[in-house]
């Protein structure tokens, strides 16, 4: 078993740094087709392009950081976003021995005997690959990744990897080696923002780096390898376990003596954050939807299918090195966000869920609000997020990044009912008068006002929320076909586990998000019609040049005439079933209210023809909510929102249904 699972390990760089050194092999080829003609004339205008690049850089070059700026929808600027490299850039002779050691262990062991390009271990690489399927190590070289990392996309081109190849060999010619590292060291990403190990150390040790132990220093120098997986605030495991092996391969190559390996390895990391980032579920939101755009843009393709344990640690690989990189572009590209935040509804938004939490004041050891909640708003016209909040809001907790609202999944209880059962239903040819038995089945499901009507209508089986008849509808139409309306709207975390009757009733392995059923209940206002949920409205450079625009990618997933019928259903949810008293006068809207078992989690996703908003409560570990119903608290956020943010708009009736 272990040895099964060693391979997989093993295997999970495979696909992407097979691509990388059949790219470098490639080049090899290119550069000696170079003086034989063929592509000789692209190949000359490529490298004159790359001395171009290099021979006009200086030591300024590689301090600067292009500030980024992200704006609402209005075009008033929210935040900016600026690496701290030039803050605490580390000249040569301040850069410790270990730090260098430890990246020139392990990321190009010959960086002192190459110039620029280490060709034996490109063809190391290749001859490993060709003979076992398998590698050990990169071709990449220090001086070809900063040639990357500060003049070039990370777009995996050959001709991109031709011109990394030729501004790596021409930095070799004007810089000594120590400058090379240095620059290097300053420039790579540690996660969080942090640019250069002067900043990181300042980052996650709140100190600088002389008083950093051979733990600490190793601790840091494993981030940058990947910083998605090894960033210590969300991460801090995998990073304990690279640090470690650095720490080994120090040892085996006679850096370190094993007395230090033994006591390095032994020594407690204990982070000390230097307010890495406030809760603004805004800033967090549109980093993770941007840093997509941006990959989206280099022709990455996002999966939620995979065919094998070692299929979905192979993407989640390339995922996460990818969205890394991308991210970088963020801190230090001089980028103009665009986004459809409406700074209006974002400040009410948040402020209703404090108001309605706030005689909850519980925390947890990390000062947490125990009792949180996550909210999202969508424009239901442009299917653009509006708001979005995370929880509770807490500016004084530093490092504090996580945002419920798309980070965090929870069993849906009842509110997953219109998405995977009813809908689909009538879609198969039911219909909201339809008659199906309400009464008490063995190994089935009880109602959780705990009566049983007998014979009713799908339409009062809706409004009040029977377990009963969806649990037998979803089985009649089966899970299988039901799951797969929310699986065509990219739901991340749907498990081969959760193709079962019980999930009629939410019962599923990890759960949804609060972003995710809006989306969805969005799609069912929409006719049907599903638009990937996102803020970002376009993305430019620092001189207006167009990167990312919006095109949003249209898919069918529910027929009209089936939201038509679902929507009509919703209606009564607010007028005369489980969410009686919310509805709003002056305006048409529909909704589904979901609680789990123990009411360990409330639900309410709602909209009306102009919005959509989707609200869970809960705690972080799950336990059962205070008062007698856990739809209590996501109703009263969504109805004191949603009712000012429709204020003064004419009322549009919603679709109905007439057999």
């Amino acid at each position: 078993m272990k040895s099964n699972v060693k391979k997989k390990k093993k295997s999970s760089f495979r696909r992407f740094l097979r691509i990388q050194v059949y790219l470098i092999l490639f080049v090899l080829a290119a550069l000696m087709y170079y003086f034989f003609g063929g592509k000789a004339a692209q190949i000359k205008t490529i490298h004159d392009e790359a001395l171009r690049y290099a021979r006009r850089s200086g030591e300024s070059t590689f301090k600067a950081s292009l500030t980024s700026v992200v704006y609402d929808k209005d075009g008033n600027e929210i935040t900016s976003i600026k690496g701290e490299k030039d803050v605490y850039y580390l000249c040569e002779n301040e850069i410790p021995n270990y730090v260098k050691e430890a990246f020139v262990n392990s990321e190009d062991k010959n960086f002192y005997k190459h110039k620029g390009v280490d060709f034996k271990a490109v063809v190391r690489a290749g001859i490993d690959i060709i003979k076992n399927r398998e590698i050990t190590q990169g071709a990449s070289t220090i001086t070809m990744q900063l040639a990357r990392n500060v003049f070039l996309s990370q777009e995996v081109t050959w001709e991109r990897k031709m011109e990394e190849i030729f501004i790596a060999i021409e930095l070799e010619k004007m810089y000594t080696k120590g400058k090379i590292l240095e620059f290097y060291i300053n420039n790579i990403y540690f996660a969080n923002g942090y640019y250069g190990i002067g900043a990181a150390c300042k980052g996650y040790f709140n100190t600088d780096i002389s008083s950093l132990s051979l733990s600490q220093i190793a601790f840091l120098c494993a981030i940058p390898n990947n910083p998605t997986l090894y960033n210590p605030v969300d991460n801090f495991d995998n990073t304990i376990k690279r640090r470690d092996r650095l720490l080994e391969g120090m040892q085996k190559d006679g850096i370190i003596s094993m007395e230090q390996l033994n006591t390095a390895k032994n020594e407690q990391i204990v982070l000390n954050l230097n307010d890495i980032s406030t809760s603004n579920y805004v800033e967090t939101y549109t980093y993770y939807c941007a840093t997509r755009k941006l990959m989206e843009a280099q022709g990455f393709k996002f999966r939620y299918d995979f065919k094998s344990v070692e299929d979905e640690m192979n993407y989640s690989e390339e995922y996460s090195s990818l969205y890394s990189q991308c991210q970088m572009s963020l801190f230090t590209g001089g980028l103009r966000i665009y986004t459809s935040i409406d700074i209006n509804k974002q400040n009410l938004l948040q402020d209703t869920l404090n108001n309605v939490l706030s005689q909850y004041n519980t925390v947890n050891e990390e000062n947490v609000y125990q009792l949180q909640g996550s909210a999202t708003c969508i424009n239901n016209d442009t299917g653009l997020v509006e708001a979005i909040v995370g929880g509770r809001k807490q500016d004084e907790i530093k490092g504090y990044t996580l945002n419920r609202a798309y980070q965090c999944f929870r069993q849906p209880g009842s509110s997953i009912k219109p998405l995977i059962v009813y809908t689909p239903a009538f879609e198969l040819g039911y219909t909201p008068n339809d008659t199906v038995a309400d009464v008490k089945t063995e190994n089935g499901p009880k109602n959780g006002d705990g009566t049983y009507l007998g014979n009713i209508s799908i339409r009062t089986a809706i409004e009040l929320s029977k377990n009963t008849v969806a649990w037998n509808l979803l089985n009649d139409i089966s899970p299988q076909i039901g799951l797969s309306y929310i699986k065509k709207m990219n739901f991340e975390e749907i498990k081969n586990t959760d193709y079962t009757d019980a999930a009629a009733l939410g019962g599923l392995t990890k759960g949804v998000s609060s972003l995710e059923m809006t989306k969805a209940f969005s799609t069912i206002e929409n006719d049907g019609v599903y638009r990937e949920a996102s803020d970002i409205v376009k993305i430019t450079d620092a001189q207006g040049n167009i990167i990312v625009d919006k095109n949003q990618e249209e898919i069918q997933v529910y027929k009209k005439d089936a939201c038509d019928k679902m929507t009509d259903c919703l209606r009564g949810v607010l007028t005369k079933g489980t969410a009686k008293g919310y509805a709003f006068e002056g305006m048409d809207i529909a909704g589904k209210t979901g609680t789990t078992n123990d009411n360990k989690d409330g639900w309410f996703v709602g909209y009306s023809h102009y919005y959509t908003t989707g609200v869970w409560v809960g705690y972080d570990i799950p336990q059962t909510l205070p008062g007698s119903s856990a739809s209590r608290f996501p109703l009263t956020i969504w109805y004191n929102f949603m009712k000012n943010i429709h204020q003064g708009l004419e009322n549009v009736e919603l679709a109905s249904w007439n057999p």
